[in-house]
């Protein structure tokens, strides 16, 4: 007879490492954001109930349990419907998982299914910059130098399409056509997508292809740092540092740039820039490879609530976040448990 500990930890294992990134092909953001869910979740477990991590089975998590937790981050986080809906989802994604894997399970993803979702009111906050303070981050970096013209260029391209960060560090020289000019782009799930970029765009590619591929392949990464003398893809983080970086930098004479600026602000702003100019929420939609075009709903809302605020003319302000566990984001626990260590 198996151990039901290690029948837990076994689907939970094969469901991060083989079924969404081989075969559901789901971003390693996604994967990312639920291994966040299920370390909080353990966390909570071992903390409220006792149990020591490797002792966890699928009969303590309950609906129960799952309830509780929920309650709790939405207490302790702050939360919103949205998040809880979302952290929710992917708990019953890998209890849909092992019920498929191991049918006798299917009692463990009946008990999960009678966790309700939170009814959601309020549309999700949209950040995006202005077109003043796009122009302004696109001309920060310095294009004399490598690491400058590198900088802009991705800037300028993800801005362009309104990429997904995944999305451009997945580009390959061949991916991009001057004949045409277009760009193609594979999307969650592996969906590609064909966008057109304009001739200014173009231009910098030609500029930063001259310096960065002397001799280039079809296949090579677009986006690259040399490790061994290998060219492999570059990585979020550095991405996420140099637009920060250029952001502080252009804020100094632009003050339209907020203090927290990331990547995917972006993609935000073209498709918020795109609506604003008289684009269909429907063509924009296709743009963004959305998959469910209510997704592309919250630039109109956003856009309507901006309009609201210019007329109210009122300042909202924010309480304190509470404290954060300490078991939160532990990255270690889901890795030790389910032996992705390496």
């Amino acid at each position: 007879m198996t151990n039901p500990t290690d029948d837990f930890y076994r689907h939970l294992r094969e469901w991060f490492t083989v079924f969404m990134p081989r075969q559901r092909g789901v971003s390693p953001h996604t994967i990312t954001a639920c291994r966040h869910t299920w370390n909080m979740l353990l966390g909570y477990v071992a903390e409220t109930r006792g149990v020591p991590l490797e002792h966890v089975t699928f009969s303590i998590i309950n609906r129960a349990c799952i309830i509780e937790f929920l309650d709790h981050m939405r207490a302790t986080r702050s939360w919103t419907a949205t998040t809880y809906n979302q952290r929710l989802a992917c708990i019953r994604s890998f209890f849909r998982y092992a019920a498929t894997a191991e049918p006798i399970l299917a009692i463990h993803l009946a008990d999960v299914n009678g966790v309700p979702q939170l009814k959601t009111t309020a549309t999700p906050s949209v950040h995006y910059l202005t077109t003043g303070a796009v122009t302004a981050l696109l001309a920060a970096p310095d294009h004399a130098t490598k690491t400058g013209l590198r900088d802009q260029f991705f800037m300028i391209l993800m801005y362009d399409v309104a990429a997904r960060d995944a999305e451009m560090l997945a580009l390959t020289v061949g991916d991009i056509d001057l004949r045409r000019l277009t760009v193609d782009l594979v999307g969650k799930g592996a969906k590609p997508r064909r966008l057109p970029i304009t001739s200014e765009t173009a231009a910098h590619y030609r500029r930063y292809t001259e310096v960065f591929h002397h001799d280039p392949t079809a296949d090579q990464p677009l986006f690259f740092t040399i490790h061994g003398h290998r060219k492999t893809r570059m990585s979020d983080d550095n991405v996420g540092r140099f637009v920060r970086h250029h952001a502080s930098t252009a804020r100094e004479s632009c003050t339209e740039i907020p203090e927290k600026v990331h990547p995917h602000m972006l993609r935000h702003s073209r498709a918020m820039h795109l609506y604003q100019a008289g684009m269909p929420l429907a063509l924009i939609t296709e743009w963004l490879g959305h998959t469910d075009p209510e997704t592309t709903l919250i630039y109109a809302h956003a856009d309507t609530e901006m309009k609201r605020r210019a007329l109210a003319k009122t300042t909202v302000g924010t309480a304190s976040p509470p404290a954060v566990p300490m078991w939160h984001d532990r990255d270690d626990i889901i890795r030790r448990l389910c032996g992705l260590t390496t």
